[in-house]
C-alpha cells in the first residue's frame, strides 16, 4: 500500500511539475506581448492589447475543452485496448476543433471591426485593438490544433514533450516579440504575429513524434458520432468556463474602467489582469497535469488512486494560493509600481 501511494505521489508530482511549467511558458504569450508593447508602442499600444486579448481567452478555452475533453476519454478508453474508438476519439476532437476554427476565421475576416466596438475601443486605439484581434483569430486554427495535439501528447504518456513543445512556442514568442517590435519596428502587428507563430512552433516541436509513429493516436475515418461529440464537450466544458470566466471579466472591467478612468486606467489595469493569467496558469498546470493520472486510473478501475491524485492537487493547489497571495501582498510594489499596489492586493484575493 505504501510502495503504490508513494508511486502515486510521484507521478502526481512528476506529470503536475512538468505541466506547470509548460503553462507558466505559455503564459508568457501575453506577459511578453504586455511588456515589449508597452516599452514599444506605450499606453495606446498597452490598452489595445488588453481589449483584444479576452478574444485569446475564448480562443485558449475552446481548445483547452477540445483537448482536455478528447484527452480525458483518450486516455480512460486507451487502458481497454480498444484502438478503433481511441482514434475516433482522436479524430471527432481534430474536427470540432475545425468546426470551432472555422468560426474563429469567419469572425476575424468579416466582424472584428464590429467586435473591437463592442469592446469599447475608441478612435485611439481603434486601428491597433483590430489589428490585434484579426490576427489573433486567423491563427485560431494553430492555436486550436496545438491545444488538441498537447493534450493527447500528454495523455499518450509523453508529458515531457508536451512541455518542451509549450515552452519552447512560448520562448520563441519572446524572442519574435523583441524582433518583430524592436528591430523590424511592425508595432502591433508584429506583437500579435509573433504570438500566433508560437503554437505554429510548438507543434513544429511535436511533430517528430508523428513522424516516427510513436503516438498511438491516428486520425482515422469514422461514422460522426454525437455520443463521442458530446463526450468531449462534457469532459472538457470545465475548462472552457475557466478561461471564458475570465475573458468575460477583463471585457466588463475594461468597460467599467474606460468610463471611469479612460485608456490609461485601462493599460493600468492591463498589468494586473495578465499577471493574474500567470497564477492561474499554475492552476490549469496542476489541472493538465492530473487529468492522464486520474483517467487512467479511473480505465483502470483504481479507484484509490484517483482519490489520492485528487488529493495532492487540492493541497498543492492551497499551499500555492497562499504563498502567491503573501507574495503579492507584501511586493506588490515591486511587481506592478506604486500606482496600482492596492488594486493588485484586492484582485489577488
Amino acid at each position: 500500500m505504501i510502495k503504490m501511494k508513494s508511486n502515486c505521489f510521484r507521478d502526481f508530482a512528476k506529470y503536475s511539475s512538468l505541466n506547470v511549467l509548460g503553462m507558466l511558458g505559455l503564459s508568457c504569450y501575453i506577459l511578453a506581448d504586455t511588456f515589449f508593447v508597452s516599452k514599444g508602442l506605450g499606453t495606446n499600444g498597452l490598452t489595445a492589447l488588453n481589449l483584444a486579448i479576452p478574444v485569446y481567452s475564448f480562443i485558449h478555452g475552446s481548445g483547452l475543452m477540445i483537448g482536455m475533453g478528447g484527452g480525458t476519454r483518450y486516455s480512460v478508453r486507451k487502458n481497454t485496448g480498444d484502438t478503433q474508438a481511441t482514434d475516433s476519439i482522436f479524430t471527432h476532437a481534430v474536427c470540432f476543433a475545425g468546426f470551432l476554427a472555422v468560426i474563429f476565421l469567419v469572425a476575424g475576416l468579416f466582424f472584428s471591426g464590429r467586435i473591437v466596438k463592442l469592446l469599447g475601443a475608441d478612435e485611439n486605439v481603434f486601428s491597433m485593438t483590430k489589428t490585434y484581434l484579426q490576427v489573433i483569430l486567423l491563427f485560431a486554427p494553430a492555436f486550436l490544433m496545438n491545444n488538441v495535439l498537447l493534450c493527447f501528447v500528454r495523455n499518450d504518456g509523453a508529458p515531457q514533450l508536451s512541455m518542451t513543445a509549450m515552452i519552447g512556442g512560448s520562448l520563441s514568442n519572446v524572442v519574435l516579440d523583441y524582433i518583430f517590435i524592436f528591430p523590424c519596428k511592425m508595432g502591433i502587428f508584429g506583437a500579435v504575429f509573433a504570438t500566433g507563430l508560437a503554437p505554429v512552433i510548438s507543434i513544429l516541436i511535436m511533430s517528430p513524434y508523428f513522424i516516427k509513429k510513436k503516438n498511438r493516436f491516428h486520425f482515422t475515418k469514422c461514422r460522426f458520432s454525437a455520443k463521442i461529440f458530446a463526450g468531449i464537450f462534457s469532459s472538457g466544458v470545465p475548462s472552457l468556463i475557466t478561461e471564458v470566466s475570465s475573458g468575460v471579466v477583463m471585457i466588463v472591467f475594461n468597460t467599467i474602467i474606460l468610463s471611469l478612468q479612460g485608456n490609461t486606467g485601462v493599460a493600468a489595469y492591463g498589468i494586473i489582469a495578465n499577471l493574474s493569467l500567470v497564477v492561474m496558469a499554475i492552476y490549469t498546470g496542476i489541472a493538465q497535469g492530473i487529468q492522464p493520472l486520474i483517467s487512467s486510473n479511473f480505465g483502470r478501475g483504481n479507484l484509490k488512486n484517483v482519490r489520492s491524485t485528487l488529493n495532492y492537487a487540492i493541497g498543492a493547489m492551497l499551499i500555492i494560493s497562499g504563498l502567491i497571495y503573501a507574495g503579492v501582498f507584501s511586493g506588490a510594489s515591486v511587481i506592478a509600481g506604486i500606482l496600482t499596489v492596492k488594486a493588485m492586493r484586492f484582485y489577488g484575493i
